[in-house]
């Protein structure tokens, strides 16, 4: 892709993603340290109801097993009437609404609305008790589980209910024994295909990947495409390379006459463990303990999977508070503009789901 497109794309980004213009959409339960909400998205309805789903995480330190706190405790569905809100709380599934009548579920994580025609799929990532693979066990910390993500369907929102979950994808391979954190959309450049992007992690929990998996039209079942869709990185993101969002760039401006281009926001981190900072080095956010800071990658669809790093060097999304945590960035393009949410690092160490809409006249000035 040509210099000067990247260029264009990681000025919409940067614009998107305003750290200072956002507002908070929904807070954690407390304002304190390990307290979070956010790691889902936004969809919007026929009647133009918007609609947004994600998870309650308390202090809790897997580190040490789920016994240490609450951790991941709810997964939550709001509504709104505006792309800001207010959002007032429509479904609440605990721990137990999610088990179905599998093993029980001890921690929940990322969640993804998908709305089909005459339906609507609600995926989400859950933590469930149950024993690693022989030969790794005793990697494995007393009271923790394996990652999986499941689906529950309904007619309509308001219809959901752990009554019919039913699992989606998980994996015994070591190298990627935790699934999770879905990303679900029409497969970019395909034919009514859908798309699953999801993180994984490997039994010793040492980095973070993105993989895909894909669902053809007409089919039930998702069937396991890669493990790396997009590789880790060189630097700043070398533990750490997980796709929270697809974003289908609008076709303005400078791109108006070029082929459909996405994309594709992402959290990294150059460690998963904390990492001690030389006193003589520059202090800067590392990124560490957890997937942190926010770097941007883009493709062709018609290219899908195919994609080009943005960020090599350094995060592109960084908040001024805090840990200088930004990320579970997702995306809602709409007629009106595109509604940007993520998970913000807060002063108190607490990390609020917040939003900043961009009007569609504004992403056409960018893009020209």
């Amino acid at each position: 892709m040509e210099n000067d497109i990247r260029d264009i794309l990681q000025c919409l980004a940067v614009r998107l993603v305003d750290q200072e213009a956002a507002s908070v959409l929904v807070p954690p339960q407390a304002d304190a340290e390990g307290y979070w909400f956010g790691g889902g998205n936004v969809v919007i309805d026929a009647e133009g109801t918007y609609w947004l789903c994600g998870r309650y995480r308390n202090q809790g330190d897997s580190r040490t097993g789920v016994g240490a706190g609450e951790r991941g405790l709810e997964l939550a569905i709001f509504r709104s009437e505006s792309p800001l809100g207010p959002w007032q709380k429509a479904l609440s599934f605990s721990k137990e609404d999610l088990a179905g009548n599998g093993p029980e579920v001890v921690s929940i994580e990322g969640s993804a609305l998908r709305l089909c025609e005459g339906s609507v799929e609600l995926f989400v990532s859950t933590e469930k008790q149950q024993a690693y693979p022989e030969g790794i066990r005793t990697f494995q910390k007393s009271g923790t589980g394996c990652w999986a993500i499941d689906m529950i369907s309904a007619g309509s929102i308001d219809q959901l209910n752990g009554s019919s979950i039913r699992s989606v994808i998980d994996c015994e391979d070591p190298a990627a024994l935790h699934i999770k954190d879905p990303v679900v959309c029409d497969l970019p450049g395909g034919n009514g295909d859908t798309a699953l992007i999801f993180c994984s992690h490997p039994y010793t929990w040492a980095s973070s990947n993105s993989g895909l998996a894909v669902r053809e039209a007409g089919q039930d079942d998702f069937s396991l495409k890669t493990l790396q869709l997009l590789q880790r990185g060189a630097a700043w993101d070398v533990a750490a390379t997980r796709i929270t969002d697809c974003m289908p760039v609008p076709a303005l401006g400078r791109l108006a006459a070029m082929p459909e281009i996405s994309l594709y926001f992402y959290d990294g981190a150059e460690c998963l463990r904390s990492l001690d900072e030389n006193p003589a080095a520059v202090s800067r956010p590392r990124g560490y303990s957890c997937e942190e800071l926010g770097g941007l990658a883009c493709g062709f669809d018609q290219q899908f999977p195919e994609l080009s790093r943005i960020s090599d060097l350094e995060p592109m999304f960084v908040t001024a508070d805090g840990t200088g945590c930004s990320r579970y960035v997702s995306t809602l393009v709409t007629e009106e503009g595109i509604l940007v949410t993520w998970q913000q690092s807060q002063a108190d160490l607490s990390q609020p789901l917040v939003g900043h809409f961009v009007e569609m006249d504004r992403i056409a000035d960018i893009l020209g």
